[in-house]
């Protein structure tokens, strides 16, 4: 049986490396609250919306509002930086975004901090608004006034408030403040790819109808099945902003 030409291979390769970039998915980035988890009601989400653009407009730093479903079985420092990057948070030359992201279903919550901000809002103290502000009241379910009560800090903090900030988060104990491991994230992409170009060179060598099914089934995955969007739905979006793992998290 003839061997499958080099060039298809190479294709195949080149289509496994591109979903192993893309193993987690993403929510569209519709508006400055983006509420997979359907934590909002449409007058308190128009608020919100309100007051963040409102914010940007006076200073141009981008805060954008996300509550997720899932975390897919990463890490919320992991998944945060990810999506800050993907939805590019923030303007390009100053990189000044920062993402409030919370998964009710996890518990889970996070300050995602571009790299523009890091200096003003502070790892300490985006672990003190997580812990002081919206922690205390996620656990008595007020997921809304949570969000609502973290956001206004974050927008006090820079807005002009950070010397004050500071000095309550350094009388605050500060537990340990996790970033995201650029080397643990990075083995299932490295999976991914390696059981890929293991199929690939299991079928090119055997061949028959059972390779060609695989193949199909796994060119359909990487078409439809692991696409994050990133844009969609809305006039306004990320300004090409980039982010690093700065912030914190909590959980409840």
């Amino acid at each position: 049986m003839p061997r499958r030409p080099i060039f298809v291979v190479i294709a195949w390769v080149a289509l496994i490396c591109a979903a192993a970039a893309q193993t987690l998915t993403f929510p569209a980035l519709t508006g400055r609250v983006v509420d997979e988890a359907g934590l909002f009601d449409a007058a308190t989400r128009a608020a919100l919306t309100e007051s963040l653009a409102d914010f940007e407009a006076k200073t141009t730093d981008q805060i954008v509002v996300v509550t997720l479903k899932s975390l897919q079985g990463t890490s919320i420092e992991d998944y945060g930086y990810q999506l800050g990057r993907r939805w590019q948070i923030g303007q390009k030359d100053k990189n000044n975004g920062v993402l409030l992201i919370v998964v009710p279903n996890e518990r889970r919550v996070r300050i995602e901090v571009g790299y523009g901000l890091e200096g003003t809002l502070t790892d300490a103290i985006s672990k003190f608004i997580i812990e002081t502000s919206i922690l205390p009241r996620f656990k008595v379910g007020d997921f809304a006034g949570g969000i609502k009560r973290g956001a206004e800090d974050i927008i006090q903090v820079l807005g002009g408030d950070a010397e004050e900030w500071q000095r309550r988060a350094a009388q605050n104990s500060s537990p340990e403040i996790t970033r995201p491991d650029a080397n643990t994230s990075i083995w299932p992409a490295i999976v991914i790819v390696l059981g890929g170009i293991g199929l690939l060179i299991f079928c090119a060598t055997v061949g028959g109808a059972l390779c060609q099914t695989l193949l199909q089934i796994l060119f359909l995955m990487l078409l439809f099945g692991r696409r994050g969007s990133s844009r969609g739905g809305s006039s306004w979006s990320g300004g090409g902003g980039s982010f690093g793992g700065g912030g914190a998290s909590g959980r409840w």
